[in-house]
């Protein structure tokens, strides 16, 4: 007999990044609507601090996320049905001719890399039927980034490795669903806050222009909130941008 598919929410996600920006208000989303969190980042202090915020439905786990065993030793400890692919690199901003190939790069041996080793992870364990796989990828993808290097590109690279996991998850029969969000630049966090400032500089004009001339700037809050909605939603579509306060719009 096949196992039976999860509830709409599950019990347990894991949550990569969860520290800061996105995956903080993430953890706290999912907490908050029953989800016990396992959260990952680099640093024990950070992470003892969401616990100490969160209360005993967070679960730290101190380590790097792309490390070759951690998604496997992790699903199988915890079998979650969940996981929130969210852990990525700051951005170092600079035009293509000034980086090295090493600052170029560092997004896809971070984001990407981490991406590809928890999907496949979620294929050959695998994860249960009704298990989801969120993927952050960025709204940068659609226009491109060019002060940040292979920033775009990498979570470009993001976008197909659902699209492969979703066929090699109906080819096998597994009912994981794949998902991906490209979300827009928020200042919550590193990543956006660097982003807007190396391009205010770029545009010539200050950092608060820039960002007032975006218009809606997209919070954690809205990201945490997205995610909750995405996972409790068994018909979701795979792909969808997170642009404000609107939810999300699924990509055509």
């Amino acid at each position: 007999m096949s196992p039976s598919p999860l509830p709409q929410l599950p019990r347990t996600a894991v949550v990569t990044g969860a520290t800061r920006g996105f995956g903080r208000a993430i953890a706290a989303a999912l907490v908050a609507a029953g989800t016990h969190v396992v959260g990952i980042a680099r640093h024990e202090r950070e992470l003892n601090g969401v616990r100490d915020e969160l209360g005993d439905d967070f679960t730290p786990v101190a380590a790097d996320a792309t490390g070759e065993t951690l998604a496997q030793d992790l699903i199988r400890a915890h079998r979650p049905g969940l996981l929130v692919l969210n852990a990525g690199a700051a951005p170092h901003m600079t035009p293509v001719h000034e980086h090295t190939w090493e600052t170029f790069s560092r997004h896809w041996e971070t984001d990407t890399r981490h991406v590809f080793g928890w999907t496949r992870a979620a294929l050959r364990e695998p994860l249960a039927p009704g298990s989801l796989v969120v993927s952050m990828s960025s709204g940068a993808v659609l226009g491109g980034s060019p002060l940040s290097g292979g920033y775009a590109s990498a979570k470009a690279a993001i976008r197909y490795l659902r699209g492969y996991a979703t066929d090699e998850s109906q080819r096998a029969g597994l009912g994981i669903r794949f998902a991906t969000l490209l979300p827009n630049m928020s200042l919550d966090g590193g990543i956006g806050s660097v982003a807007a400032a190396g391009y205010a500089a770029r545009l010539g004009v200050d950092r608060d222009t820039f960002i007032r001339d975006r218009g809606p700037v997209l919070t954690a809050d809205q990201v945490g909130k997205a995610v909750v909605e995405l996972a409790g939603d068994p018909d979701s579509a795979p792909e969808y941008r997170v642009v404000g306060g609107d939810g999300l719009s699924p990509l055509d």
